[in-house]
């Protein structure tokens, strides 16, 4: 069986010197209880701008505009359902939003503002995904 690709958008958020990052929930099959960016992937025949504004609409509640690119990353991974597995390749943008009032979906445990310096020490403390040490990385 031939391996798939898939494309999976996320956004940095920065909001008074202060970035986004959302807690994978505890019962998930990946990453638990470790902070990502907010994102996800993009369905087929979408934008992957329109992606992008839909998943942080579905998971923090926020209306957010798209600056520029920040990083790309490939993270691999097998899926649950199926087993099958997946090459994603994962564009960072760097985006703006009006408000730091988040509403988290039923995906996350939790979600929290940090400056770059609690991020670098959550990376050195292996708190992050890996797109996520990646992109702060770059």
């Amino acid at each position: 069986m031939s391996t798939k690709w898939g494309l999976t958008i996320r956004g940095i958020c920065e909001f008074n010197d202060k970035i986004l990052l959302l807690k994978i929930r505890s019962h998930s099959s990946h990453d638990a209880e470790k902070w990502e960016i907010p994102g996800g992937k993009v369905k087929k025949s979408e934008f992957f701008d329109d992606a992008l504004k839909r998943e942080y609409a579905e998971e923090t509640g926020l209306e957010i505009d798209i600056k520029e690119l920040h990083a790309v990353v490939r993270k691999d991974y097998t899926t649950c359902k199926t087993k099958e597995e997946i090459k994603s390749i994962q564009l960072v943008m760097n985006v703006t939003c009006d408000s730091d009032v988040v509403k988290i979906s039923r995906e996350h445990d939790d979600y929290g503002w940090f400056s770059l310096e609690e991020i670098d020490k959550m990376i050195a403390d292996e708190l992050l995904t890996q797109p996520a040490i990646e992109a702060f990385k770059n």
